[in-house]
């Protein structure tokens, strides 16, 4: 389980594809350094160490399924890009954001950036799939980071960046056309579902 506040960001060093695709990412875990077999969000996915070393710089090492890749942006990663991160959460940590599992649900597009003083709206696709659980005010998981959502349209919805979060996080070096790992707030998953029992 996460929170959705990246502590961290690493950058892929190297991508393993002769086998089952294994991915080698550099990070600065200062004081905090990660085990074989801990969660780590990376970009919004769940992923477990399964390797660790320390050439010039300290990293780890991740496997990801056939499955994963097809629902999240992994596919698109390559040497060099930065990634989010985040430790997996433990008891007493304090829930900073929102209850995030790691699991994704799909990806979304950035459509349009526009400056709000000093903050930066971000449009995104919807789908009509994904659209039932997206409202003005709730909480979703993009790349990893808790954001409320600002609007909902008919096929997108927006979300506003402070500087903070551009500085901190892999959103400062997004843009226009670039995909995006989407996990709804599991609450409202829970809320369409009992909707729609009572409908049925």
């Amino acid at each position: 389980m996460f929170t959705g506040i990246v502590t961290h960001l690493g950058k892929v060093l190297e991508k393993d594809q002769s086998e089952e695709l294994s991915i080698r990412i550099g990070y600065d875990l200062t004081g905090n350094p990660p085990n074989i077999g801990d969660s780590i969000c990376c970009e919004g996915v769940c992923l477990t160490v399964v390797d660790l070393g320390n050439d010039k710089s300290p990293w780890f090492k991740v496997q990801v399924s056939t499955e994963t890749i097809s629902k999240t942006t992994i596919g698109n990663w390559s040497v060099g890009t930065t990634l989010n991160l985040e430790r997996s959460l433990r008891v007493g940590d304090e829930l900073g954001g929102h209850i995030v599992s790691g699991h994704v649900d799909g990806t979304v597009n950035i459509l349009d950036l526009q400056s709000v003083g000093e903050s930066r709206k971000v449009i995104f696709s919807l789908s009509s799939d994904l659209a039932p659980f997206i409202a003005p005010k709730g909480s979703v998981a993009l790349n990893g980071v808790s954001l409320t959502v600002n609007e909902v349209g008919e096929n997108s919805f927006s979300v506003n960046l402070i500087p903070h979060t551009l500085d901190v996080t892999s959103f400062r070096e997004r843009g226009i056309g670039d995909v995006v790992n989407i996990e709804i707030d599991p609450i409202s998953r829970y809320v369409a579902r009992i909707m729609e029992q009572r409908h049925n």
